[in-house]
């Protein structure tokens, strides 16, 4: 039975028993696959450019060849020619007999053209004498009848009137044509079947992974958010990109279960006021009896209202921070300057609290940012640290050199940030149980985290006496808008 999901989903739907027809589209699929086409089209890169060196190196090895045996009939022409007549028929005869493989021409004729001596029943009818090599037809006698031959020649007419014809033929370069088309029968075939192997196995290995990542992606689409696509142990290009899609979905899980959760906690934080603000107002309508009693409760009231409009203010800054990318109002921003102003903000609220407030700001660097937000994320970290430091506490604002980086480094005597609550603090709305009785929304340090993320600056809270919060800042050289 198919459920309804399955039917309106294509991806979803996998036949059972698939049919001759799903066969054969798969094999057209397959064939038409971009990893079988690349192969394909590699492998016929391949026997063309065996053919075009084979042919090249038949071209180049028959020309050394047929230049090596015109210089070897020219030399012999010019010894034969200088020898006297009585010692010229034996070297004819020498080089006859010392042919074992049939393959050179001599003749010696008379004016007339009838033959003195050789294997060359008449001169070639093409030959010039002009002691030149030629490529002429000659006739060979054979027992089964004459048979033409194309030869390389060369002639000359003697001092008396006599003809010399030295001719041979180059069988050296019907041989290497046949060496050539064995090696091309023996090697080119078998390398282009193996191109295509290797191109179906990597087109095939290439489609079960995509089918892995398939049905990972189909179990994440139906809400498995825990479910990662398949990463092998190397590097190739599919592999990194599995991974930085394995990263993406990591993210988008946390966002996702962080954006459940923030649901939760705007209800549980808009209820309380919410609740106070509505017993109020009941009990107003029931009990006021004058004036002044039913103002007393409609202040106490607005102030509840206040505080769940203080809350939507803070998420709907949030919202804009991380939605908008302010970076078209970044600029260089003077750091010791922002910190003074700061420091002249929170000074008097200290001071209220009997809180030192020291400040070690005379090297602050000049950063690239958004004055206002910096100004805000750098005011609430004072004001938290003056907020929970006890009376008679100690705040401290310094500004110190690190590896490549500017540190601006807040410091308080209160109780500070346990390592395990590092991280959550930065979440919405969260608020450590030693001060959910202290005034706040428990937004401040992800207002933080969020123009730090924004900026491309480090957050760093660290665990331990007290609190200490840092800010790192790019150097100049570094930092890239």
């Amino acid at each position: 039975m198919t459920n309804r999901a399955s039917a309106g989903n294509p991806l979803c739907w996998r036949p059972k028993y698939p049919s001759r027809a799903a066969h054969a589209m798969n094999l057209a699929e397959f064939a038409s696959s971009s990893t079988f086409r690349a192969a394909t089209v590699a492998a016929v890169a391949l026997s063309l450019f065996v053919l075009v060196l084979f042919g090249f190196i038949y071209w180049k090895t028959d020309r050394l060849l047929v230049t090596r045996s015109d210089h070897v009939i020219a030399l012999q022409l010019q010894t034969v020619a200088a020898l006297p007549n009585e010692s010229r028929l034996d070297a004819l005869h020498l080089q006859l007999s010392e042919d074992s493989r049939d393959v050179h021409f001599v003749g010696l004729f008379r004016a007339d053209g009838s033959r003195v001596a050789g294997n060359l029943e008449r001169p070639p009818a093409m030959l010039r004498l002009d002691a030149t090599v030629q490529t002429v037809e000659i006739i060979r006698p054979r027992p089964a009848g004459p048979e033409q031959l194309t030869v390389q020649a060369i002639g000359q007419q003697l001092p008396d009137g006599e003809i010399l014809v030295i001719g041979r033929y180059v069988d050296e370069a019907i041989q290497l044509s046949m060496v050539v088309s064995q090696a091309l029968a023996l090697g080119l075939i078998p390398a282009l079947l193996l191109c295509l192997a290797l191109g179906a196995l990597l087109s095939l290995r290439a489609e079960r992974r995509i089918a892995g990542v398939n049905e990972r992606i189909q179990r994440i689409v139906a809400g498995s958010l825990h479910e990662r696509l398949p990463v092998d142990r190397g590097r190739d290009p599919f592999t990194q990109l599995a991974a930085m899609v394995n990263s993406m979905l990591d993210e988008i899980e946390t966002l996702i279960h962080t954006i459940a959760g923030v649901g939760n906690d705007i209800a549980h934080d808009l209820r309380t006021p919410l609740t106070r603000a509505r017993l109020a107002l009941e009990r107003g309508r029931n009990n006021a009896r004058t004036l002044p009693e039913l103002r007393s409760v409609v202040d106490k009231a607005i102030l509840s209202m206040d505080q769940s409009l203080a809350i939507a203010a803070a998420l709907l800054r949030l919202a804009e921070i991380e939605n908008s990318r302010r970076s078209t109002g970044f600029g260089k921003v003077a750091l010791e300057e922002l910190l003074h102003e700061v420091r002249d903000l929170y000074a008097p609220i200290a001071e209220d609290k009997g809180i030192t407030l020291r400040t070690d700001i005379v090297h602050a660097p000049i950063v690239e940012g958004d004055r206002d937000l910096l100004m805000e994320a750098i005011a609430n970290l004072v004001d938290n640290a003056v907020k929970f430091t006890p009376r008679g506490g100690q705040v401290q604002i310094t500004t110190v050199s690190g590896d490549g980086e500017s540190i601006l480094r807040i410091t308080d005597t209160g109780a500070g940030i346990s390592e395990h609550e590092r991280s959550a603090v930065l979440r919405r709305f969260y608020r450590s149980d030693a001060f959910r009785k202290t005034p706040g929304l428990g937004l401040g340090l992800t207002l933080v985290a969020t123009i730090a993320k924004l900026h491309g600056f480090r957050l760093t809270i660290f665990s331990g006496a007290g609190c200490v919060i840092e800010i790192g800042f790019p150097d100049a050289s570094e930092t890239k808008v």
